[in-house]
C-alpha cells in the first residue's frame, strides 16, 4: 500500500487553537496540507492562523465554533463544502476533561464532557465524513481519545464515558469505511503536556491545593510534548495505522489489561488508592 500523504490535502483540525490541535495544525502546514481550522477560543484561533501562514503554511479557512452545538458545526460544514468542496482528512482532536469520583461529579459536569469529547466529534463526522465519501477521493479520519478510552483510570468515569464512546464509533467506522477507501485512526494519549494540564477540572477539589500541585508536576516531567504526538498522529495517517499510540506506558497497560488481567486489576486498583490518598491530602490541607 502507498504511503498517504496530507501533502496537497484539505485537513480539518478541531481544537486548533492550543494544546494538541495547535501543533498537529502547524506540522500538517509543515508537510504541505491545506488547512481548515477551528476551535471554540476565537482570539488564539487567529494567533495560530497568523502564525501558520507567516511560516508559508496554507489556511483555506478559519472560524470560531463550538463544536458541542450541531448547529454551530452544520453550518460552518455547509460554509466550507460550498467554497472549497469535500474534505480530505479531518481530525477530531478538540476536547475539555473533568475529573471525579462518582459523587463529587454533578450531572453539568457528566453533560459538558459527554457533549464536547463524544458528541463534538460525531457532529463532525456527521457533517464532514458523507461528503468525503460522496467524492469518493478516499481520505482518512483521525479520532483523538485518550489511555482513559482504554483503561479504567480512577477518577475519570465521565471522561472515560466519552472517550471509549469514541472509541467505539472509531472501531465500528474502520470497517464501515474501509469501502470508501477511508482510513481511521483512534489515537490514544497518555500524559501531554498541554494547557488543559493546568485547567483541568477535578470535581470538589481545589487545584490550587499544595498536594494536587505536586501531583500535576509529577504528570508533566512524564508527559509526552503536543509536538511529539501531533508527529505521531500524522505518522499514523501516513501509515494507515489504526491504534495510535503516544507513550509506551499506554501501550504496556493496554497489553497488560488483554493478555494479563490480574496484573491489570492489581494496578489499577493500586493507582486508585494512589489517587485517593492524594485527594484526601488535598481535602485535609
Amino acid at each position: 500500500m502507498a504511503k498517504k500523504s496530507v501533502s496537497g490535502k484539505q485537513c480539518l483540525i478541531t481544537g486548533a487553537a492550543s494544546g494538541i490541535g495547535r501543533a498537529t495544525a502547524i506540522a500538517t502546514a509543515r508537510r504541505g496540507g491545506i488547512l481548515f481550522l477551528t476551535d471554540v477560543q476565537g482570539d488564539r484561533l487567529d494567533e495560530v492562523v497568523a502564525e501558520i501562514r507567516a511560516a508559508g503554511g496554507t489556511v483555506a479557512f478559519a472560524q470560531a465554533a463550538d463544536i458541542a452545538d450541531h448547529d454551530a458545526v452544520v453550518a460552518m460544514a455547509a460554509a466550507i463544502h460550498a467554497e472549497h468542496g469535500a474534505m480530505d482528512v479531518v481530525m477530531n482532536v478538540a476536547g475539555i476533561s473533568i475529573w471525579g469520583s462518582v459523587e463529587t461529579l454533578t450531572h453539568e459536569q457528566w453533560r459538558r464532557v459527554i457533549d464536547i469529547d463524544l458528541m463534538g466529534p460525531i457532529h463532525v463526522i456527521e457533517t464532514f465524513v458523507p461528503p468525503m465519501i460522496a467524492a469518493d477521493r478516499g481520505g482518512h479520519l483521525v479520532n483523538v481519545s485518550s489511555a482513559a478510552g482504554l483503561l479504567g483510570l480512577p477518577w475519570h468515569a465521565a471522561y472515560s464515558a466519552a472517550k471509549f464512546g469514541l472509541r467505539g464509533v472509531s472501531e465500528v467506522l474502520r470497517f464501515d469505511l474501509r469501502r470508501h477507501g477511508i482510513g481511521v485512526s483512534l489515537v490514544v494519549p497518555g500524559g501531554v503536556d498541554t494547557p488543559l494540564v493546568q485547567t483541568v477540572e477535578i470535581a470538589g477539589i481545589d487545584r490550587e491545593n499544595p498536594a494536587i500541585q505536586k501531583m500535576v508536576g509529577r504528570f508533566r516531567r512524564h508527559a509526552r510534548t503536543p509536538e511529539q504526538v501531533a508527529e505521531s498522529i500524522l505518522v499514523g495517517i501516513e501509515k494507515d495505522r489504526y491504534l495510535v499510540h503516544t507513550s509506551p506506558d499506554i501501550r504496556l497497560g493496554y497489553l497488560a489489561q488483554r493478555v494479563f488481567p490480574p496484573g491489570y486489576a492489581l494496578a489499577m486498583r493500586l493507582l486508585n488508592d494512589q489517587f485517593v490518598r492524594i485527594t484526601r491530602q488535598a481535602r485535609q490541607g
